[in-house]
């Protein structure tokens, strides 16, 4: 089995998010789990945050599949574009749209630019990935996210109405993730 590798997003490790809490229910099935260890929310190092996944990746022996969410969704497709690492594909959480201004509490796209997140990249990426998508998350549009799973080449999943598909949205454990990892490694 594939070691799942979690990518979190800007915010980092937070108890009651669905990342978290995988992390935990996979590991007591046995299952091998490796989390990209937080930065801090003030490092917007986008180049930092691709070398802490290079290095867990690396780290790792054996196959790998990526549990990816919000701007961790874009740190994959930037570290993507570098890294010789094989990964057996991608679960791509409601990634935000950093190419539009964010609400109030988010980086801003001049901090964004200045940080190295963008341009973001629209390049196809090297292995399969899956981005499910929210119809009313404030950090993407749903049509703009489409694109974005269409220049990647993943498969666009419809959440329907999940916010950012965090806790402040009410969510905690989030199963399906589980069920999307296993069709990655089909």
């Amino acid at each position: 089995m594939p070691t799942v590798l979690i990518v979190p997003g800007l915010r980092d490790h937070v108890a009651g998010h669905w990342q978290t809490l995988l992390a935990a229910d996979l590991a007591a099935k046995g299952r091998k789990v490796r989390t990209v260890p937080p930065m801090g929310r003030t490092d917007l190092d986008c180049g930092a945050k691709v070398a802490a996944i290079e290095r867990e990746a690396q780290a790792i022996d054996g196959p790998i599949v990526i549990v990816a969410h919000s701007g961790g969704c874009v740190m994959v497709a930037h570290w993507a574009r570098q890294t010789k690492r094989a990964i057996e594909g991608a679960l791509l959480a409601t990634p935000p749209d950093f190419d539009r201004p964010m609400p109030e509490g988010y980086p801003t796209i001049d901090e964004l630019r200045a940080s190295g997140w963008l341009p973001v990249p629209r390049l196809t990426l090297p292995f399969p990935s899956i981005v499910a998508a929210s119809r009313n998350d404030p950090l993407g549009e749903y049509g703009r996210v489409a694109q974005l799973a269409r220049d990647w080449g993943g498969r666009l999943v419809d959440l329907g109405e999940v916010g950012h598909l965090n806790p402040a949205s009410g969510f905690g454990k989030w199963p399906r993730a589980e069920l999307f990892i296993n069709e990655l490694t089909k």
